[in-house]
């Protein structure tokens, strides 16, 4: 008969996960692989993943060096997208974040407003602070490129987002933004294609995180992370969370008259408005109507409101047969 030994006493804290397996560092700094108790997936939580790296878990260890995770302790924050698998709702990024970082590119491949007011609107919705990095500005040599860099930054920073600009392939402003990272436990997320892993081994030299030229043909990457884990910066004051690159960022678990409130700028408009449930999409004497026509709200970040409305629409996402 197998004998297990239940390691209760100190939060074990997930720093990898493979799809079917967890890694799980002790803290006497031990890696065990886990897998998860089959009740983890019978409890309610419509997600792929359960366990998301970031959590603090208990586990249970066989004497033959197997072990299973048996209980996850209550997340701080976590950032979640819909799955690309509809039947399973939702996928977990990452669990208990100091900071989440957006890398994205205005160009090679460009990244749509769209997603980054999604990862935003998300990332405000679960407590998440937030930061945009702007990468590859070494590509941006004409001057459309460098005047829609310009204006685009001025856009989210003139919300409140702290944006940074970086050139991982040279080095760029790596050393900044690695300053800026000093004990804390940041997530980075993005668009594939936009050097998350390349920024990754300049944060972390000797890391060699695989890394792939984008498409010619689309102009748009390839998957070269596929898998999320943590990583402990060179000084050992934080750690930085690599997570697979993402097409889209499907909103889930949005309250209709909540969205405008992961928007800043709309919620502080939406004060003035005539109706306290207004959904500012056609009701009379709406304050944020008339703050978009008067360009006091982007435009873009009023579709964007408008695109995570429309996700919560009953028919959107259909259950599979």
């Amino acid at each position: 008969m197998s004998i297990f030994v239940v390691v209760m006493e100190y939060p074990m804290l997930v720093v990898k996960n493979t799809g079917s397996w967890y890694i799980v560092r002790t803290p006497s700094g031990d890696l065990v692989n886990c897998k998860i108790k089959g009740n983890f997936r019978l409890k309610g939580l419509r997600t792929t993943n359960p366990v998301a790296v970031g959590d603090h878990v208990s586990i249970i260890q066989n004497h033959d060096g197997t072990a299973f995770i048996t209980a996850i302790r209550p997340r701080s924050n976590y950032i979640i997208r819909r799955a690309s698998n509809l039947s399973k709702e939702s996928h977990i990024l990452a669990a208990n974040l100091d900071l989440a970082i957006l890398v994205v590119t205005i160009a090679h491949p460009a990244t749509s407003t769209t997603f980054i007011d999604r990862f935003l609107a998300t990332a405000q919705a679960y407590g998440v602070r937030t930061m945009i990095v702007f990468n590859k500005i070494d590509l941006l040599v004409d001057q459309y490129d460098q005047e829609l860099l310009a204006a685009v930054k001025y856009l989210y920073e003139s919300i409140g987002y702290e944006c940074v600009e970086v050139c991982a392939k040279t080095g760029v402003g790596v050393d900044s933004l690695r300053s800026r990272l000093k004990g804390k436990v940041s997530l980075i997320s993005g668009n594939s294609g936009v050097g998350k892993s390349t920024l990754i081994n300049a944060l972390i030299p000797g890391l060699q995180q695989r890394t792939a030229d984008i498409s010619d043909a689309h102009d748009q990457g390839t998957h070269t992370t596929t898998f999320s884990e943590m990583f402990e910066l060179p000084d050992k004051t934080g750690y930085i969370i690599d997570t697979p690159g993402i097409r889209g960022f499907g909103t889930i678990e949005m309250d209709e008259h909540e969205i405008s409130h992961y928007f800043p700028e709309i919620f502080e408009e939406s004060k003035n408005c005539r109706f306290g449930n207004c959904t500012h999409t056609h009701e009379p004497h709406c304050a944020v109507l008339a703050a978009v026509e008067d360009h006091r709200i982007a435009q873009s970040r009023y579709n964007s409101y408008l695109s995570i409305l429309d996700d919560i629409a009953p028919d959107k996402y259909r259950k599979p047969f």
